[in-house]
């Protein structure tokens, strides 16, 4: 069989998942703590820091699992192994000549 990756292995949901839930917990620990919960506070506002730091959380939680998804859905497998010796953003171009040589004598840059 050929070693080329399936869209299957790309998209591993364990892998998607953990990433997705580290970046909630880390998002939930900066609201804790940018919102004070680790100080001396009343209840209702250790409260309050909790609920917002849990939607902030399942928000962030969400949004990073449905971006890497979609963004992994853009990836063509059979790309993933191929070797580029040319630049990525560039048309790719069958000739070695430069667009200015193809141009008439009139349009040519003055170098």
């Amino acid at each position: 069989m050929t070693d080329r990756p399936t869209r299957r292995d790309l998209m591993k949901p364990v892998q998607l998942l953990g990433l997705a839930f580290v970046c909630a917990l880390f998002a939930g620990i900066v609201t804790l703590v940018s919102m004070g919960f680790f100080q001396s506070k009343p209840g209702d506002q250790i409260e309050r820091a909790l609920v917002i730091a849990a939607i902030a959380a399942g928000v962030t939680f969400i949004v990073v699992l449905v971006v890497v998804a979609l963004l992994l859905l853009a990836v063509d497998p059979a790309q993933v192994g191929k070797t580029l010796d040319r630049p990525v953003l560039l048309p790719p171009d069958d000739e070695k000549t430069s667009p200015a040589s193809d141009a008439p004598e009139g349009d040519k840059p003055r170098t």
